[in-house]
């Protein structure tokens, strides 16, 4: 694991991009194709914006997965993930070699999990969530499972996440249900980045970094197991964990 600590979400997002971009064409030069997954949510807002900019990046050449999508939710919807990804990376890169979207109802899960079998996915842009969910695997996550994707109950403190990020009016108006990409086949990326910036992080950074063992309570501690994880905070995230870090 390799830590970076930015001074804000903006150069944290430049800095991860950077980094991402590079790994993309160097995949391209040797295998003549890149794989990504991708996050969203609000935390992801900078990183994304800089990967659309970032240049030299044959997106022809990418396909694109991501992690998760409510379970019955259109995609008109503010919330849907696919219209986050539609709107703020597949329609400003170049037209990539595929996009893989997770559509919310249970028949996806068969065709996506072909589609992500059929080679490793080189780089993953795995977020943490406020309770350290990992996708939409909140704890107690199902670390068990060998499923690519699978039907997750969302959890008080992600529902609030939800809410809280404007996605939302009320926690009642948050699904129940989400399809995710599971902890299993997150940790089959060749290499994870976790973008993981503002002060509502720091607690789940805390508990990621502190947790000596990997626990399904604190789903992100399993990306610590991963022996390519890149971690990427901002001053306020990494506000509560000084004592770990040294400083």
């Amino acid at each position: 694991m390799e830590i970076r600590i930015c001074k804000d979400s903006r150069a944290l997002g430049k800095s991860a991009a950077a980094h991402v971009a590079q790994r993309l064409k160097e995949c391209i030069e040797k295998n003549g194709v890149a794989r990504i997954a991708l996050s969203t949510g609000a935390s992801q807002f900078d990183t994304i914006d800089a990967l659309t900019k970032a240049e030299g990046v044959d997106w022809s050449k990418v396909e694109m997965f991501h992690l998760d999508e409510y379970v019955d939710l259109p995609v008109t919807h503010i919330a849907s993930f696919r219209k986050y990804l539609q709107e703020r990376f597949v329609d400003k890169v170049s037209p990539l070699k595929a996009v893989h979207f997770v559509d919310g109802t249970r028949e996806c899960i068969a065709q996506l999990t072909r589609e992500i079998r059929r080679a490793p996915i080189d780089i993953g842009l795995i977020g943490i969530g406020e309770n350290a969910h990992i996708a939409f695997n909140d704890p107690p996550a199902d670390f068990d499972t060998k499923e690519a994707y699978i039907v997750v109950n969302l959890n008080e403190r992600c529902k609030q996440q939800q809410m809280g990020e404007g996605w939302f009016e009320s926690i009642d108006d948050v699904p129940k249900q989400a399809v995710s990409m599971t902890a299993y086949q997150i940790m089959q990326c060749r290499e994870i980045v976790s973008c993981v910036p503002y002060k509502v992080k720091a607690e789940a950074i805390k508990a990621t970094l502190s947790e000596k063992e990997t626990t399904n309570m604190v789903p992100a501690t399993l990306l610590k197991e991963h022996e390519n994880f890149l971690l990427y905070i901002d001053y306020e995230s990494a506000g509560l964990i000084t004592d770990i870090l040294g400083e």
